[in-house]
């Protein structure tokens, strides 16, 4: 007996994995390496992109940008230090684009002591930019896309860029604040993963090991450093912005509405090797 007509419709389901028409984006720090590749991303796969950081004319600038290309998009300025200007930022893009099904949050900074000199307000900071505002980033937007799927709305999705320090130390190097609130964003995916369940809303993360940029600049200028990162990465390279993007819009697509509370590690193989 055939079963033909139940078996699901394949090519569709394939080619829509990364299908993001019809949805609104926020992605703070978006103007970064990594955030300007992923809203590049974002924008190619159908969204409306919000762009927003510190820097109102940078964000402006890009959004300008994707707009020239036929994208819709808006640029906004949030300053990570500050949480009413991140819940602002984020109901000035809901307000604007109608909704904000995804959070994808790119933020984050390094201040690199060594234990026996980290400062308190370099620590903090750290906890600031990288945990604190996560939690509130994740928070006003889990407030949009619960009342979103209470009118009829598909659940949202929230995607956070980590770092594989957020699973390994860094041997020989002051990253006590960054390995620490990189770990603790792990653990902050899961709970708000478990906590949005029950409204369909996923929540996941993207862990990369050095990319090619201005945060990761400093190791790849220097002759031993760069070697000796090489060396520890199987794949034999650092990684591009653009190696980022496809593990990102993933977690933002329909192909991913059964994964919630994950990191995906995008390291060339470094971890494996840990």
């Amino acid at each position: 007996m055939s079963t033909s007509a139940a078996r699901p419709d394949y090519a569709r389901l394939l080619a829509g994995q990364f299908d993001l028409r019809g949805r609104a984006a926020f992605v703070p720090g978006g103007y970064g390496g990594i955030g300007e590749a992923i809203a590049w991303g974002l924008a190619m796969a159908g969204a409306r992109v919000a762009v927003a950081g510190r820097s109102a004319a940078k964000a402006e600038a890009l959004a300008a940008t994707l707009t020239s290309a036929g994208h819709g998009a808006i640029g906004l300025a949030m300053d990570a230090h500050v949480t009413g200007s991140i819940r602002a930022a984020v109901d000035a893009t809901a307000a604007r684009f109608g909704a904000l099904d995804l959070l994808v949050n790119c933020i984050g900074i390094q201040r690199e002591e060594r234990l026996a000199d980290v400062s308190e307000a370099a620590f903090d900071e750290v906890v600031q930019v990288n945990l604190k505002a996560a939690m509130f980033l994740a928070q006003a937007a889990a407030r949009h896309q619960v009342e979103a799927v209470a009118a009829g709305r598909a659940p949202g999705r929230q995607v956070h860029l980590l770092s594989v320090r957020s699973q390994l130390g860094m041997r020989d190097r002051g990253y006590s604040a960054y390995c620490a609130t990189k770990g603790a964003l792990a653990m902050l995916i899961k709970q708000h993963a478990v906590e949005l369940s029950a409204h369909g809303i996923t929540v996941n993360g993207v862990a990369p090991t050095v990319v090619r940029g201005e945060m990761g600049a400093h190791w790849l200028a220097n002759p031993v450093t760069r070697e000796h990162i090489l060396a520890r990465i199987p794949l034999g390279r650092v990684a591009e912005p653009g190696d980022v993007v496809a593990p990102t819009l993933f977690f933002c697509g329909p192909g991913a509405s059964f994964v919630t509370g994950q990191v995906l590690t995008v390291d060339g193989g470094l971890t494996a090797t840990q």
